[in-house]
């Protein structure tokens, strides 16, 4: 850590941050787990997302598992000791229990480090929609802004932060519980791509279908257009192994006047599990979500 860091900011890889830019900005995370046909990943290892993908559209099973105690205390108890104070940034409570446990641990720790903070942040996103605000924190503090401005913002941005998506099949989401079967049955039955977001609360929620791939793609695009208040402000998208749309999205978005150099990646694999291979995710700030 920099000397003149006065706290240390932290995730957890469900933020789908490219490793250069955690290194850039000092970022730590804390790591979420991910199993293919029940056997452990070494998360260590730069993540292979053609592979993860191919095998899940060839029916091999997937899941993930949340930090446990002893992750959060191997991760906060150094920097702590060291005398900085921390930041966890994570991953929606909408659907996971990662940052309800961050805030466990971190009332834990701080009866035994009296003199320091740790401010939990319960992004109510994922994939970009946790990273963004991620990195906006981590730009806040090398601009020197000090630690309840960079809390205080941040909570603010993530009220911000606009998430949609277009999946190709609602049968992952709906395996892992994070959609209602009846929309899956709409969507099968009627050959219809969904549209989906992350409400105010990090749920997610059908909100259109269109016939076919690229219609529903447009609509993000549409959406970034009604509902973008600065086209200057930071935008992701996130792709499982949909390179051509991403970038196709990417280019209508650039038409349409976005001027922000566009962060485009492969899912990581704790979200990417979830929504399935083809998803297409589009990020970026508008009015306060409901």
């Amino acid at each position: 850590m920099k000397k003149d860091y006065t706290f240390q900011i932290f995730t957890d890889n469900a933020s789908n941050i490219p490793h250069e830019l955690l290194e850039k900005y000092n970022i730590k995370t804390v790591p979420i787990h991910y199993y293919i046909d029940e056997k452990e990943q070494d998360i260590n290892r730069p993540f292979d997302g053609k592979s993860f993908y191919s095998d899940m559209k060839n029916g091999l099973p997937v899941s993930t598992s949340m930090p446990n105690v002893t992750a959060f205390y191997e991760a906060f108890a150094p920097s702590l000791a060291m005398g900085y104070d921390i930041i966890y940034i994570g991953l929606s409570g909408g659907i996971s229990g990662t940052s309800q446990l961050a805030k466990t641990v971190s009332g834990e720790l701080s009866e035994k480090f009296r003199d320091r903070k740790i401010t939990v942040i319960d992004t109510c996103g994922a994939s970009l929609g946790e990273g963004l605000p991620v990195l906006y924190a981590a730009r806040l503090r090398e601009s020197g802004r000090d630690y309840s401005v960079v809390c205080a913002s941040v909570k603010e941005k993530c009220r911000h932060m606009h998430q949609v998506f277009v999946v190709d099949d609602l049968q992952y989401l709906q395996r892992t519980g994070r959609v209602y079967s009846a929309a899956v049955k709409i969507t099968t039955t009627f050959n219809v791509k969904p549209v989906l977001i992350g409400d105010s609360e990090g749920h997610i929620v059908l909100k259109n279908v269109a016939l076919g791939k690229k219609r529903a793609l447009d609509i993000l695009v549409k959406k970034y257009k009604e509902e973008c208040v600065n086209m200057n402000a930071p935008v992701g998208i996130a792709h499982a192994d949909a390179e051509k749309d991403a970038g196709y999205v990417a280019s209508k978005l650039k038409e349409a006047g976005c001027r922000y150099d566009i962060l485009n990646v492969m899912y990581e694999p704790v979200t990417g599990s979830h929504v399935g291979p083809g998803t297409v995710a589009l990020f970026f700030y508008g009015d306060e979500r409901k």
